[in-house]
């Protein structure tokens, strides 16, 4: 602000001197006109008003201050602060600062009649800029809050109770009695519920059993260093083990403690728009079912055996879990075309990614790390392997009957979640959303005393980093 300008003490005469003139009128205004005024004030104050700063130096004319603050009076702005100084631009001439009370219809009205009469310099808008209503009417509905997940969690587009005619187990009573059984435990949850916990079969068990037998013998050769850190961790905690399907629940707790992410379950597949919005709130919407037994190495759908070997080992790892969460935020309130594109980053980075580490390949993306053969073939040497580039990522095909065409490789999280950064900058909506970890809820950015709202808490934040350095470098003597 300019509250450290003071005017000299010419100034300050031609400043008293000038208000004097206008607040008095000499003859210029009467008792009639304060009461127009008070009357005005009223109606104006039903138009939401902000503080604004105008800088204007005066032209070279006798009684020029006087006209310009005159301005201000009949056209009922509230003046709170006026300084003056000796323009650095030119020396013949100074410059008044005036804090004023407007909003942007008179704002624009002042400024207009002041260029009349002296040469605007610089201004500040009203510091409650804000969107219209307007501007938010096209806006899709998306969830502000955790809870409101509920509204959308059960928007099953496939395979949820009902299994297609070429699903492997669509003949099967049983099986198909078991997903249903599945289903209504996922379509009655509710956020605060607790998971409810499964008394799986011997089938499921051995099918299980199977798959995480088979993976764990790439997965030393294949997998990514955090995804090797992090699955011995969900074995001791979360019982990993071939003989045993981990319960949703105590993975759940698992990942609150590591990243803050938790699970909720699902009946089937979600649009992308409804899965991304749940990762803004670090919500994994995660299948609990498990494939049919007579494949165990294939399922046309994301089954409990691909949740849990593939994404759950890389949510508990801090970069990867804020990699994902971003793509979430940024899909909320967008239009269906950037959240097709936002969802198919995901899909060829969290779902099909590769990473280099100490010079080779390893892969990070869930599709492969659950998929036996496509997990070979992706870091066969044959398969075609391109960088990692959301604004060509975003218009590539995703197969999900074969083999991915291409897979994209990213140096590192930290690389890939810059690069999303900068894609996101690009989707077109009329504001910007933070995730508050304390409320569980999203804070719409769109006008400034939400903005100045997360300035503060910057603030305080960095006053936190201020003080460890300070005592930090006390410590060591510096």
């Amino acid at each position: 602000m300019l509250s450290g300008i003071l005017p000299t003490r010419g100034h300050r005469k031609l400043l008293c001197r000038a208000l004097y003139t206008v607040l008095e009128g000499r003859n210029m205004i009467n008792k009639s006109t304060f009461t127009k005024i008070e009357e005005n004030s009223e109606k104006n104050n039903t138009s939401e008003k902000g503080r604004a700063t105008i800088i204007f130096s005066l032209k070279n004319e006798v009684g020029g201050l006087v006209k310009a603050l005159r301005l201000f009076q009949e056209n009922h702005v509230n003046l709170v602060h006026i300084e003056s100084r000796k323009s650095k631009r030119r020396n013949s001439e100074f410059e008044i600062f005036v804090d004023c009370d407007s909003n942007h219809e008179q704002l624009n009205e002042i400024i207009h009649l002041l260029r009349k009469h002296v040469n605007v310099v610089d201004m500040d808008p009203p510091d409650n800029s804000c969107l219209h209503e307007e501007d938010m009417y096209d806006v899709p509905w998306f969830p502000k809050k955790i809870s409101d997940l509920d509204k959308c969690a059960n928007r099953v587009l496939m395979y949820g109770s009902e299994l297609d005619a070429d699903h492997p187990g669509f003949k099967d009573n049983v099986y198909r009695k078991r997903r249903k059984y599945f289903a209504d435990l996922a379509m009655a949850f509710k956020h605060g519920d607790p998971i409810p916990r499964i008394e799986f079969t011997e089938e499921e068990v051995k099918t299980w059993g199977v798959v995480y037998r088979e993976l764990n013998k790439l997965y030393p050769t294949h997998a990514c260093r955090e995804y090797l850190k992090n699955l011995p961790l969900l074995s001791k905690y979360c019982e990993f083990r071939e003989d045993n399907i981990p319960q949703l629940e105590d993975v759940s707790r698992f990942l609150r403690e590591r990243t803050g992410f938790t699970i909720r379950p699902v009946a089937g597949y979600l649009s992308p728009r409804d899965f991304l919005a749940g990762l803004a709130f670090r919500v994994f919407h995660c299948t609990q079912y498990v494939r049919h037994s007579s494949d165990p190495l294939y399922t046309p759908e994301p089954d409990t055996c691909h949740e849990l070997l593939g994404h759950v080992p890389l949510l508990a790892e801090p970069s990867f879990a804020q990699f994902s969460q971003e793509i979430g935020l940024a899909s909320l309130g967008a239009s269906d075309d950037s959240v097709q594109k936002l969802a198919t980053c995901y899909f060829f980075t969290v779902e099909f990614g590769l990473c280099k580490q100490e010079g080779q390949l390893r892969a990070y993306g869930a599709g492969l790390l659950s998929s036996i053969s496509e997990l070979k073939h992706a870091l066969s040497g044959n398969a075609r392997i391109m960088p990692f580039d959301p604004r060509v990522t975003s218009k590539q095909e995703c197969i999900i009957t074969t083999f991915q065409d291409v897979y994209f490789v990213s140096e590192s999280f930290e690389e890939a979640k810059v690069k999303m950064r900068e894609f996101a900058k690009t989707i077109k909506r009329p504001f910007t959303v933070r995730y508050n970890p304390y409320t569980q809820s999203v804070d719409v950015l769109k006008d400034t005393p939400s903005i100045n709202s997360v300035v503060e808490e910057l603030r305080h934040e960095l006053d936190i980093v201020g003080d460890a350095l300070s005592r930090l470098n006390k410590q060591l003597g510096v």
